[in-house]
Order: C-alpha cells, then structure tokens, then sequence
C-alpha cells in the first residue's frame, strides 16, 4: 500500500512539473514576434467559441422550458380527452344523432370527442332557439343647450331669451319628433283614420336631403305642443342653428327643421 501510494504522488509531482514546463515553452513561444500573429488568431478563435457556447447554453435553456410547458400541454391534452369521453359516453338521450352531413375531422381524439358534443349541443340549440325579438327603432332628439353654449351665444342672438326658455323651446320640439315618428314606425292597419291622414302628409313631407333625418316642420309642432309660433319662437330657432341643434330644408313652401 505504501509502494503505491509513493508511485501516485510521484506520478502527481511528475505531471506538475510537466505542466510548468509547458507553461513556460508557451510563455517563450508567446515573446517570439513571428508567432504572435498566429497566437492572436487562436485568440479570436477561443473567444468565437466561448460565445459559440453562450449561445449554445441560452439554447438548451429555451429548449429545456419547452420541454416544460410541452409536458403541461400534455397534460392538459390528456384530461381534456378523459373529459370528452365522459361526455361522449353521457351524451342525453333527446340530442339528435349525427346525420351523414357531418365532417370527417382528423384530429387528436380527445379533440374529436369534444368537437362532437359540441355540434350536437349547438344543433339543439339552434333547434329551439326563440324568434329575436324585433329592434327597437331609436328616435334622434335635439340635445339639451349646455350653460357653456349659452354664455357663448352672441349677444345680438340672444338678446332678452332666457337658458329655460330656449331648453324648453328644445324639449318641446322633441317631443313633436317623438310623437311624429312614432306614427310612421305604426303599422297602417293599426291607425286611425285621423292618425292615417298625419302619416301620408308625413310621407308627403319628405325629400331626398331629409332621407335618413329627422325632421318636424311648424305643422308638427303646432299638432304636437303648445308653443307659440311668434317672433320669439324664431329667435330661439336661431340660436338652435347658431349651436347646430337644428338645421333648416327649405323646399315646395316648406321649412323642414331637421333634428342634427
């Protein structure tokens, strides 16, 4: 044992020495000027290598977390397939069966089990599926002059007009809209003979710049409110133009206030 033991530290002291010299040949070789060129280029090839292995190491690392989230999608595969087999084998018996329109799909089975269920689940859908409720036609109303828009009127348009006067002026001629259009969205057969007689002059009262819009003209407002059609009544419809509440379509004797 002592022999051998003396043999590995002579071996061990041996090949420091060889080392060292080794070191010191390289350090020689290193001050001769015609190998410093060739040294150099080992030197850019050593440090090409070494980002070589960064590059290598970042990769393996990448490559490490995709084997992770691979193993998580596997498993998620694998309860999804366990939950369309058990709806596939609980499917109620009043879904309709497949018919020979269904689509042949190659995918995973898990997947294919639950693409099933689900066309079966929305053909029973569609089946009983209620009629959509009809949309409800919205009516454009005038909104009300703010009290900014109203310091902001000129002084020769406003003159002596009250903020309340001209707002109710405002909520007046929407409720003329209202009431108008709620006569032309009414089915015919569903009118009055009175109520008829409004709707034609209704239709007869529209042009090809009001198409889309909504209008009322002074008719409208004297059947629909109590305003008074006076000289008051215009000044306010001009501050309404000025802050473009409403704007005017003249045409066949008419002025058509159209609501912007």
């Amino acid at each position: 044992m002592a022999s051998s033991s003396l043999e590995d530290l002579c071996f061990h002291i041996n090949a420091k020495i060889s080392n060292i010299k080794k070191c010191i040949l390289l350090r020689d070789i290193g001050e001769d000027e015609c190998r410093k060129p060739l040294l150099r280029k080992i030197q850019n090839e050593v440090i090409l290598v070494h980002d070589l292995l960064q590059k290598m190491e970042i990769e393996i690392k990448q490559q490490e977390k995709l084997k992770d989230l691979l193993k998580e999608i596997k498993k998620a595969a694998e309860k999804h397939q366990k939950e369309a087999q058990h709806l596939l084998e609980h499917i109620p018996p009043y879904l309709p069966k497949p018919t020979q329109n269904w689509y042949v799909v190659h995918e995973p089975r898990g997947f294919g089990l639950l693409l099933a269920v689900f066309r079966q689940t929305k053909a029973v859908e569609r089946k009983h599926a209620k009629k959509p409720a009809k949309e409800k036609k919205v009516i454009k109303e005038a909104a009300l002059i703010t009290t900014e828009e109203f310091a902001s009127i000129p002084a020769y348009l406003k003159g002596r007009i009250t903020y309340d006067q001209i707002n109710a002026v405002v909520e007046q001629m929407n409720k003329a809209v209202v009431d108008k259009y709620k006569i032309l969205y009414q089915p015919l057969k569903s009118m009055s003979a009175p109520v008829r007689n409004l709707y034609h002059r209704f239709v007869e009262e529209e042009t090809k710049a009001t198409k889309g819009a909504f209008f009322i003209v002074e008719a409208d407002i004297k059947e629909f409110t109590q305003l008074k059609l006076d000289k008051r009544f215009h000044s306010i419809l001009n501050i309404l133009r000025h802050c473009q509440r409403v704007r005017e379509v003249r045409g066949s004797g008419l002025i058509r206030y159209v609501i912007c």
